[in-house]
């Protein structure tokens, strides 16, 4: 087995540390997100976290890791008799992203069900971690129904796996560290909720700090038996204060005062529901017991918000994560001043942050000791959304015209709906129709491996005719292996959603290019809730280019959109070859999920001879691949030339104005694309 790295060893990332040993403390808390850019210790520090966390005691073979003092009467080995069992290392589970169902919560024999009448099961992940660390790298990408499985098991302690009328229900009690890169997509805000605390991570810009992480880490690399050595006495210390405020935790009063201040600050920040008060709560009684201290007083209220609210307050994707602390303050005092509180201002995290081992190497500092994160999207130098427009600067164009400075995006609004037409199989999501592993039963068919879903009826169709055979005597019916039918079920994909964005001097009045980009953003959002890909293309001048390629980042498109500026020609054929290029890719990288082309220009072309022409040879050349698309045709005034709706028909797809893209438009919008190219 590999040595890991110490816990104490990690140069900074105090928040990190600090929500990962307040879990450890109190599991109650509800685990912890963190998320940061790549390469910043996330997976370093979790896994470095295992070795601190105390043995447990356990029932010996019982596969669900029942504690001898107090077994679980519903084990599914049980029953077991109370006795003194064995000790053990507490488990670090790690859950891959491409993890199935049945990995995850455990599988059923449905045909010693059926057959047998009796409860075959092979436990999952969430039997391994309980009592133990469960750990989800890169959750965002993990499908939204393991996703919600995982927090429901989180959330009441224990997995219930239900296959056609046969359950088993065991205990599964664990601590929820999820891993996340914001490149690459961000988590839904029901889900977000569902974590009791955030925290983000960053790598420092300090020169020494630097420096002091790649001094340790080519040293632990070096020798990693040796470098745990040198930490193990720090290592130690801090598993004995784990101990110590396990035992504290439940001593630790919560007075009135400090309650009424945390449910004045959830309020003054306006969060939803109540969750944030339960986990403020248990938050500031881990940070009093993590204190030695048997009282919370308000730098654990405040220490708590700054862990448990920033991700609360998102209320869409384009939001960023964060909390105002003079805002904070305020609230605590004023909270504080309604009570006579004589408590002092806060003035520091209150004694929260981890030993690091003393000595000089060991201030603060965020970057990575040795994680093991991998890259995502980078969102380079993408300009902020929401950047002033100045009105001035403008530069000529390099294919003629005067570039401007980037417009705001108009107030975004809910879209119709575009789909791509037929029956895809691609990852789940909330866009077009495809055959899935939830959803809808449309049929049955003869099981490819293990059975997952079970169509009963088609079994007992098939089984019937072949029960005199078998010798059948008893009530019970004899089921083989050849009998089993899945079941097919039929939901919703997500898709690869490509839009191509004229950017030309033909787009380019700002209060029609805010409006548009007001449109690309309802779009993005709509990408977002319905967990699709996105990608930008955007032409101008003499060419086009990749803003963004395909990426699960709405927020990194939005950025990238915002910061668009407008100007030069207009190379219509231009931007519709390079997103030809982008879904060839696309396809070979990620076969089964469909793409949606959506073209938003107002169909003029500049440049070359007859642009108009060769526009519609691109767009012909998507249409042979069977493309889904959409033109999105932004053409305003008086006078219009229609040339958006032809290269629609050209692209084999719709066209959808501006207002006709609303979801509240009067005017109605043909959602299958399909049918739209055939009407033409």
């Amino acid at each position: 087995m590999s040595t890991p790295y110490p816990f104490t060893a990690l140069v900074g990332q105090d928040d990190l540390r600090l929500g990962l040993l307040l879990n450890a403390v109190s599991p109650a808390v509800g685990g912890v997100l963190v998320r940061g850019e790549k390469g910043t210790a996330k997976s370093t520090a979790v896994r470095a976290l295992a070795a601190l966390m105390p043995e447990v005691a356990v029932v010996a073979g019982c596969r669900f890791s029942c504690d001898p003092g107090a077994p679980d009467p519903a084990c599914p080995d049980g029953p077991h008799e109370a006795g003194t069992g064995v000790s053990r290392a507490a488990r670090t589970v790690e859950l891959p992203v491409g993890a199935s169902e049945d990995r995850l919560v455990g599988a059923l024999d449905i045909e010693r069900a059926l057959s047998e009448g009796v409860k075959a099961f092979e436990p999952g992940l969430l039997a391994d971690a309980h009592r133990g660390i469960l750990y989800v790298d890169e959750v965002n990408l993990l499908h939204d129904h393991l996703v919600d499985l995982l927090l429901d098991a989180a959330a009441m302690g224990a997995s219930y796996v239900e296959r056609e009328g046969v359950s088993v229900r065991h205990a599964a009690r664990f601590l929820l560290v999820g891993t996340m890169n914001p490149e690459e997509g961000e988590l839904r805000p029901q889900l977000l909720d569902r974590f009791g605390l955030t925290v983000e991570v960053a790598a420092s810009r300090e020169t020494d700090l630097r420096v002091e992480v790649v001094r340790r880490r080519l040293a632990y690399d070096d020798d990693p038996a040796g470098f745990a050595a040198r930490w193990a006495d720090e290592e130690a210390a801090l598993r004995e204060r784990i101990v110590s405020a396990r035992a504290l935790l439940p001593r630790v009063v919560l007075g009135d005062g400090v309650l009424r201040q945390i449910a004045a600050t959830c309020a003054a920040f306006e969060v939803d529901g109540m969750r944030a008060d339960i986990v403020m709560a248990r938050t500031a009684t881990a940070l009093a017991a993590w204190a030695g201290r048997e009282e919370v007083v308000s730098d654990d209220v405040r220490q708590a918000a700054l862990l448990a609210l920033p991700h609360r307050r998102r209320r869409n994707p384009f939001d960023a994560p964060g909390l105002d602390e003079d805002r904070l303050d305020e609230a605590l005092q004023d909270a504080a001043d309604e009570q006579g509180d004589d408590d002092p201002d806060p003035d520091g995290p209150g004694g929260g942050v981890p030993p690091q081992g003393g000595g000089p190497e060991s201030d603060g500092g965020g970057s990575d000791a040795g994680g093991s994160d991998d890259g995502g999207t980078d969102d380079g130098g993408a300009g902020a959304p929401g950047r002033e427009d100045t009105g001035s600067g403008d530069a000529p164009a390099p294919g003629g015209g005067g570039e401007q400075q980037p417009v705001r995006a108009g107030e975004p609004f809910r879209t119709k709906v575009l789909s791509v037409p037929g029956l895809g199989e691609g990852a789940a999501g909330r866009r077009s129709r495809a055959r899935t592993e939830h959803g809808r039963t449309t049929g049955s068919r003869r099981p490819e491996g293990a059975l997952t879903k079970l169509h009963l009826a088609a079994t007992v169709q098939a089984a019937a005719p072949h029960q005199r055979a078998r010798g059948r005597s008893g009530r019970g019916l004899v089921v083989r292996r050849d009998d089993l039918r899945q079941a097919t079920r039929e939901g919703r994909e997500g898709n690869l959603v490509l839009f191509v964005v004229d950017a030309s001097g033909s787009m380019a009045a700002r209060q029609r290019m805010s409006a548009v980009k007001g449109a690309v953003m309802s779009l993005l959002l709509d990408a977002y809730q319905r967990r699709d890909k996105v990608g930008l293309v955007t032409f101008r001048g003499k060419d086009a280019e990749v803003a963004l390629p395909p990426t699960s980042s709405v927020d990194a498109a939005a950025a990238r959109l915002e910061s668009l500026p407008t100007g030069g020609r207009t190379p219509l054929a231009a931007g519709l070859l390079k997103a030809h290029d982008v879904l060839r890719v696309e396809r070979l990288r990620d076969p089964s999920r469909r793409p949606l082309l959506v073209v938003v220009t107002d169909g003029r072309a500049t440049g070359g001879v007859d642009p108009v022409a060769l526009a519609g040879r691109a767009g012909r050349l998507h249409a042979s691949e069977g493309t889904a698309s959409v033109v999105v045709d932004c053409e305003s005034g008086f006078v219009r030339l229609g040339l958006a709706a032809q290269l629609a028909r050209d692209l084999g797809g719709s066209a959808v104005t501006l207002d006709e893209l609303r979801a509240d438009s009067i005017a109605g919008l043909v959602k299958d694309i399909t049918a739209a190219g055939r009407a033409a």
